[in-house]
């Protein structure tokens, strides 16, 4: 019997099979794909993924393989710079081809213990009050304590337990790959300036190394069922543009609408959904993939604690009441996005409005630590502006702060000199620092690197480490 089953080995599913095995949880992933996509689609991290990957001391491996990149022109394209002063250490995007963040998230958990079967998807299960069974696509029948569905937009999971997927179907469809172009910069560049709207769902990004990221409308490509070709991408384009810019050798082409959906329900029993089976939406500003990454790592240590016993009684719903709330506040701003590119005279009118609005720093800061997560709080209730927020790397006199989180368990950060985790010390660490730059006598974060706590009385910590890590030992 496992303790869990992951149904998709995407960046979601794979994170979340490391989370787990880093608290012993025997997990198994099953993806239906024999192997990774082949066609090479880059993909941005955000701050907060690279945060959440250096606590688990991988982003070096990511970086290896990546393309820094400024943290701006994120919110509907507009083309202004990062706010000075993120307060991140990782205040880039990294751009990473799709297929290598799955392999490497992939190695991650194979290398903790996770047992990957490719060439199998979960196509059924019946749940009770002891577990789930599974029903594989060859027929096999398995065992598990909970099911978790990373089975993408389409899942399977999620229809098969009959949670509402409500939002607005798609109402304008795009063409988006990357390929070469047969032009130098110089053309490209003079023929974007003299567009005299070029933000209607159009883009040509460098990526470098001579390879753009190309956006266009589809309309005009009518069967949605086949993949688009880049003769449409070349038509497309002399309509929208005038010219096709000579693009040739696609490494990926494909065609997405701008549906907006978020499951009714992260949890059912024993059955749970992440990243793109509990939420959909157009790709503008790349924070999808970021989303599942950030609903892995919120979901793992609390499901790991279910399993190994020491819970509180009401972590586990914990996931849906932070999470949910954070997609939908996603699906709005893409949604606003898709506006911002309509080609309309208000949208248009709007959209001009705003660029001139980001020229305050207030407000292009506000825009960039919500598309890149960092600006988010978790509802802990009353307590300094601290609570609820992630706290960023620290240097510390014992090294970095985000190298004491890899083992995924909780770390009291003590000023005072004056505190304990004893009675949790097998799931909290305790690291006294009084020369720690941060503005609070102590503080308690969560594995997800979230601050639970922050104070500097003994008894009023014991209240939080119960509330968060269970009770203690004896």
């Amino acid at each position: 019997m496992f303790d869990v089953i992951i149904a998709g080995c995407g960046p979601t599913g794979a994170i979340l099979a490391a989370e787990l095995r880093l608290h012993d949880v025997r997990v198994l992933v099953v993806e239906k794909e024999t192997e990774p996509a082949s066609f090479v689609r880059i993909v941005g991290l955000h701050i907060r993924s690279l945060e959440l990957m250096a606590m688990r001391g991988l982003l070096d491996r990511l970086r290896e393989h990546g393309r820094q990149r400024p943290a701006g022109g994120f919110f509907a394209a507009i083309d202004k710079p990062a706010p000075e002063g993120l307060d991140s250490a990782h205040a880039y995007l990294l751009g990473i081809q799709q297929p290598v963040i799955v392999r490497l998230l992939e190695e991650h958990a194979s290398e903790l213990g996770a047992e990957i079967r490719r060439g199998r998807a979960a196509t059924g299960f019946e749940q009770d009050d002891d577990g789930v069974t599974v029903e594989l696509s060859d027929g096999e029948l398995l065992r598990t304590r909970y099911l978790i569905g990373c089975d993408g937009a389409r899942s399977t999971v999620r229809k098969l337990l009959g949670v509402g997927f409500p939002g607005e179907p798609s109402r304008n469809d795009a063409l988006m790959g990357e390929m070469k172009v047969g032009v130098p910069p110089e053309e490209i560049a003079a023929t974007m300036a003299g567009l005299p709207e070029p933000t209607r769902r159009f883009w040509l990004r460098h990526f470098g190394e001579g390879v753009y990221s190309v956006l266009v409308p589809a309309a005009g490509v009518s069967d949605r069922s086949e993949p688009p070709t880049l003769e449409d991408f070349k038509q497309q384009l002399r309509t929208v543009v005038g010219t096709d810019f000579g693009v040739h050798s696609p490494r990926w082409l494909s065609r997405f609408g701008d549906a907006t959906r978020q499951a009714e329900r992260y949890r059912v029993g024993r059955v749970l959904l992440a990243g793109d089976s509990a939420h959909i939406h157009p790709p503008i500003g790349g924070q999808g993939l970021n989303l599942g990454i950030q609903d892995a790592i919120n979901l793992g240590w609390k499901l790991a604690a279910q399993i190994r016993g020491w819970a509180p009684e009401t972590l586990l719903d914990t996931y849906q009441a932070e999470r949910h709330p954070v997609a939908a506040d996603v699906l709005d701003n893409t949604r606003a996005q898709v506006e911002l590119q309509s080609p309309g005279p208000g949208p248009r009118a709007v959209r001009r409005l705003l660029t001139e609005l980001m020229d305050f720093d207030e407000v292009n800061r506000q825009l960039i630590e919500k598309i890149t997560a960092i600006g988010l709080r978790y509802d802990f209730g009353a307590g300094p502006d601290l609570l609820g927020r992630r706290l960023r790397d620290l240097d510390l006199k014992q090294g970095r702060l985000y190298d004491r989180l890899h083992q995924g368990r909780g770390l009291v950060l003590d000023r005072t000199e004056r505190l304990t985790v004893e009675g949790w010390s097998d799931r909290v660490d305790l690291l006294t620092d009084p020369t720690a730059a941060v503005d609070a006598p102590a503080l308690l974060l969560r594995p997800d690197g979230h601050i639970g706590w922050i104070g500097e009385e003994q008894q009023d910590l014991n209240e939080h480490l119960t509330r968060w890590f269970g009770a203690p030992a004896t």
